[in-house]
């Protein structure tokens, strides 16, 4: 964060001081929420949670070099105490990126903002600094920490935007208001909540509306390929950019194919020119998430060429997502497990049938939260798509979520060992140990809260010798 002064602070936030000796004393170092991650010079934030107060850790804070605590109330330390900590986070860091001539990039979507923000920060780092978030903070407390990020050097700031209900980007976007925003599709992730897709690109569309107009500089980059995204061209008086594979998108993309490993290659059309592009991320689906950030990047005014060389040389910078590994004995796992929904299940599926080419493919499948009423159908959807995409054994993992993959597959044809359900992820290891082979490729996905990544952790721990445990 840009060096401010304690009482700046609190002006700022609208707190009031207590036990600060000096209130010039600067802050310099990160704003943080974990006492763990404290540094020097930091400002820490104290939230208090359903089983864990952050002002119990006032003093550990203070001790490992915490400036002062913004908190609800007097800790004991230095603190710049305020009514709501949230709402004075959201203040501090829009007032620090105004202060910034950083251009502000936003981003949502129902499904893969994590994966193309990895992609937009490395390809936009080679034009200049770039403050981007690390994972997936990308609500009303995880945004204003990575704009609290950005210092005077920042020339990118890139923020993701999620919604669980209609009004939420709308507020994201008057804590920092973007320049450029991009929308990359409406699908039915958080379906249970908003009760439709056309709810969902209701608030998805807000990320746009708060653009400044055309004339200010406000550029809009759409999704030429979903119709609920391109409608949203009438919601904003910016400068509406389309990204996609149809004929007219200003960016676009053609030749698509996937090498022999599962990696898109395709050739990139921008207004400027068109280059190749053979990308180092596993699946098809990303070469929609690879144009979104190539139009960002064109509109920032990197050159084809450039864009093209960047992303042919990103990877994967957020954990648990298609992130590949061969194991000793040639047995490939690939660990999705962050996070899934009916889309991003049917891009990883595909992704796993093109890596698998010749080879036994296994799908180790969880449930997909937050669905709603449409649960049962898109549940037996997936396990459907695994028997057509000729999966060589679907492993449904949990409750009655999982029974409805299974049953999928079933109705489609898979009436012999070709899948099975199982009750958990221990149960899910124990059987993948006993029956993979070397040259096997393990697809591992479900909602975050299904907590598969333990099985393709279990899957590539290794003993003292370097041999895999349980071949």
């Amino acid at each position: 964060m840009i060096a401010l002064s304690l009482a700046e602070i609190a002006e700022i936030v609208g707190g009031q001081s207590y036990d600060i000796p000096d209130p010039d004393l600067r802050v310099t170092g990160p704003v943080v929420i974990d006492s763990r991650a404290v540094q020097p010079g930091a400002l820490f934030a104290a939230f208090a949670g359903e089983k864990v107060d952050g002002h119990d850790y006032a003093e550990r804070a203070a001790a490992a070099g915490a400036v002062a605590v913004l908190a609800t109330r007097r800790v004991g330390v230095p603190a710049i105490v305020v009514p709501d900590v949230t709402a004075a986070l959201g203040a501090l860091a829009r007032s620090v990126v105004e202060r910034l001539g950083a251009t502000t990039v936003a981003l949502t979507g129902s499904s893969g903002k994590t994966s193309t923000k990895d992609l937009i920060a490395q390809v936009l780092q080679r034009k200049g600094p770039t403050v981007y978030p690390a994972g997936n903070l990308n609500n009303e407390i995880g945004l204003p920490l990575t704009a609290l990020r950005a210092a005077e050097d920042t020339e990118h700031l890139v923020l993701e935007m999620g919604a669980r209900y209609i009004g939420d980007i709308r507020y994201l976007t008057g804590l920092v208001p973007p320049k450029v925003s991009l929308v990359l599709n409406v699908g039915t992730a958080h379906i249970g909540e908003f009760g439709g897709r056309e709810q969902i690109a209701e608030a998805k569309g807000e990320i746009v509306e708060s653009l400044p107009p055309a004339d200010a500089g406000g550029v809009a980059v759409l999704n030429a390929d979903d119709p609920l995204v391109r409608a949203m061209a009438s919601r904003t008086k910016a400068r509406v950019i389309l990204f996609g594979e149809a004929a007219d998108a200003d960016v676009r993309a053609e030749n698509v194919r996937l090498t022999r490993q599962g990696q898109p290659a395709f050739t990139l059309h921008t207004p400027t020119g068109c280059s190749d592009v053979t990308m180092r991320l596993y699946g098809e689906h990303h070469v929609s998430n690879a144009l979104a950030a190539a139009a960002v990047a064109h509109e920032l005014g990197m050159s084809v060429d450039e864009i093209a060389l960047a992303l042919s040389e990103a990877g994967t910078l957020s954990r648990w997502r298609m992130e590949v590994t061969e194991r000793p004995d040639g047995v490939t796992v690939v660990n999705d497990a962050y996070n899934a929904n009916p889309e991003s299940m049917r891009a990883a599926l595909r992704a796993l049938a093109a890596m698998g080419q010749g080879r036994r493919t296994w799908a180790v499948l969880g449930q997909m939260a937050e669905l709603g009423g449409e649960a049962l159908a898109e549940h037996d959807a997936v396990g459907r798509l695994a028997v057509r995409l000729n999966v060589s054994k679907l492993v449904a993992v949990g409750g009655r979520e999982a029974s409805w993959l299974q049953l999928g597959a079933y109705n489609e044809g898979s009436w012999g060992e070709e899948s099975v359900h199982v009750s958990d992820a221990q149960a899910a290891v124990d059987l993948l140990r006993s029956e993979l082979r070397p040259g096997d490729v393990v697809l591992v996905k479900a909602s975050r809260s299904v907590g598969l990544e333990r099985v393709a952790q279990a899957l590539l721990e290794t003993t003292t010798e370097g041999e895999v445990t349980g071949r």
